[in-house]
């Protein structure tokens, strides 16, 4: 499970200005989950791959300062990520393990997103239906004996092309359309919590033999 954390660090918000219509667009959080598959290759390396869904919620609003006009709401945006990544371990204590990983994701987007509000909408359409993204992680991790491993890290996700591309529109007087257009890179910043199921070492062994 990862909740996706806005930062202005990563400059979440995009603001578009016209002649007749200012927009803004921000990224204000989301949720992501799904499976993974670790690997180990060496007791200190090891690799990871699996398959998640990813939700990013957006906040968008349309300014027409000559009509008094203003308005604001929120519309989502679903995509999906099988990604591959390197793990390194460093051994912190007796149960206690630190990791960094650093890899790449192929990211799909299954459709467009739209929301409409009273005099306007925003349309956003995917530039790709897939695409690949570079990811790095860092985390802690707690083996225990024969419950599993449970684990807490970060996750920053960035696609190599822009994800979308974002349309927000307002229907004037007369329904006459002023529409401006901006893309978006779909870089995130996650907290990770994740669960591995514990395998008995003995069970194993005995698979390797077979």
């Amino acid at each position: 499970m990862k909740p996706v954390i806005p930062l202005e660090f990563f400059d979440p918000l995009t603001v578009v200005e016209a002649p007749d219509l200012l927009s803004t667009i921000e990224l204000t959080g989301g949720f992501a989950f799904g499976m993974s598959v670790r690997v180990g290759l060496t007791n200190s390396i090891s690799l990871e791959t699996g398959i998640g869904q990813i939700t990013r919620r957006y906040r968008f609003s349309m300014t027409n300062d000559t009509s008094g006009y203003s308005e604001s709401d929120q519309v989502r945006y679903v995509g999906y990520e099988v990604p591959v990544t390197g793990l390194v371990y460093i051994r912190l204590g007796e149960r206690t393990w630190m990791n960094s990983a650093l890899g790449f994701s192929l990211d799909m987007y299954p459709s467009d997103a739209q929301q409409d509000i009273e005099s306007g909408r925003i349309y956003m359409f995917r530039n790709q239906w897939a695409q690949f993204s570079v990811l790095g992680n860092m985390g802690v991790e707690y083996r225990t004996e024969t419950s599993g491993t449970i684990y807490l890290g970060a996750t920053y996700h960035r696609p190599f092309n822009d994800m979308a591309t974002a349309d927000l529109t307002y229907y004037g007087p007369n329904f006459f359309p002023y529409t401006n257009r901006t893309t978006l890179d779909g870089s995130y910043l996650t907290l990770d919590l994740r669960y591995y199921f514990h395998e008995d070492p003995d069970r194993m062994r005995v698979n390797r033999k077979r």
